[in-house]
């Protein structure tokens, strides 16, 4: 009993807090709505399963409304997994051909959970309904599904990383780091509740319960870490063009020109020349938002052209590729005795990083030194 006085204590904080969390997502302001509509929706849909912990107690004399809300964690990673679409690409909207994640939930309740509300009597609820055969197959296609959306998940993001690295250079890749923490958080809780579910067929009924109180509280300290980071980070997002081509897909395209090969090699030579040049006399890097695109308007070389010549024959991602013109300067400031009172703060924001940690880590990348010590030694 004392279990579940803390397991439906631990609950409804959970809920409460879950609830804030979502309400805190709909009505901030934000460039990028529709993310953190569907970021609320999965906390909604969470509240509505964690809800399952006390929710009992208020429908026993309801309880095909009970088996309903059970059916929402149906929902869950199907909105996460949209979140994350709505995060990674600026240019993500909605569609009618997104209502395909609902058939899951849909098929649950119009073919088999009809014949769990019939076939329940008014004496027994949770004993008969853990031994029908809906429920165990409800238990595997929410595992099958997890799965699904987990590794899709993990893909998008693959793909998200790459196309950042090949088009963008704001050292702050706070949405890749964030959604992939996100994703093995939820991987490694999932893996606790997938436990947990297996102990529950297993007759052990006090593990069971114990279970199910790690479980409120691994959900309860997932939450409470989402508000700290968006107190902390209120603006985390960044979008990027789900259209934009990697360079190994449009290589093959480039390939085809008929242009002979030493024709092709003196042009990529002196493109690269011209490049180096301008990177180093311009210094477009300086500003800390320079995209690809960008910088193939100012160097009158075509974005596509541009993209294969850097990520492909100089063998860098244009990210890499810019931010070693922006170390280069801060050595040579660190290096000029002139400028020893300026503070590696304002270092980092001459050279165009806005970033301390980001700074840092390009830094010692290159030097295999921290700024400080590079201008100690």
């Amino acid at each position: 009993m004392d279990q579940l006085v803390l397991l439906e204590g631990i609950a409804r904080i959970s809920v409460f807090v879950s609830l804030l969390m979502a309400f805190f997502l709909l009505t901030v302001k934000t460039d990028n709505k529709l993310a953190n509509r569907l970021f609320a929706f999965f906390f909604i849909f969470s509240a509505i399963d964690l809800s399952g912990f006390f929710m009992y107690m208020y429908t026993e004399n309801h309880r095909n409304l009970e088996i309903f809300r059970s059916t929402f964690c149906l929902l869950g990673m199907p909105s996460f997994y949209l979140y994350v679409m709505a995060a990674c690409y600026s240019d993500f909207r909605l569609q009618w051909k997104h209502l395909v994640h609902l058939i899951p939930f849909i098929i649950i309740n119009l073919l088999f959970i009809p014949r769990i509300y019939i076939s329940i009597d008014e004496g027994s609820f949770i004993g008969p309904l853990n031994q029908m055969s809906e429920t165990y197959f409800i238990q595997i296609l929410i595992e099958f599904q997890y799965v699904f959306y987990i590794v899709s998940v993990f893909l998008i993001l693959k793909k998200y990383k790459e196309i950042y690295l090949e088009n963008y250079t704001n050292p702050g890749t706070s949405t890749y780091k964030w959604l992939f923490q996100m994703t093995c958080v939820f991987l490694a809780a999932h893996s606790v509740v997938a436990l947990k579910n297996i102990i529950r067929y297993s007759g052990f009924r006090e593990v069971f319960l114990w279970a199910n109180v790690l479980v409120g509280t691994i959900a309860l300290f997932i939450t409470c870490w989402f508000i700290m980071k968006a107190l902390k980070h209120p603006e985390l997002f960044r979008g990027v063009n789900s259209k934009l081509k990697l360079t190994k897909d449009i290589l093959p395209e480039v390939e085809e020109k008929p242009e002979s090969a030493n024709e092709q090699n003196d042009l990529i030579r002196r493109q690269i020349t011209e490049l180096k040049y301008y990177m180093t006399e311009k210094e477009p890097f300086l500003d800390p938002s320079l995209t690809i695109q960008e910088l193939s308007n100012q160097i009158n070389i075509p974005v596509r052209d541009l993209s294969i010549l850097i990520n492909h024959h100089i063998d860098q991602h244009f990210f890499d590729f810019v931010n070693e013109y922006r170390i280069q300067k801060a050595m040579n400031i660190l290096k000029d005795q002139s400028k020893s009172q300026l503070t590696v703060l304002e270092i980092l924001y001459e050279v165009g990083f806005n970033s301390k940690s980001s700074f840092n880590t390009s830094f010692k990348k290159y030097t295999n030194l921290t700024p400080t010590a590079y201008r100690n030694s």
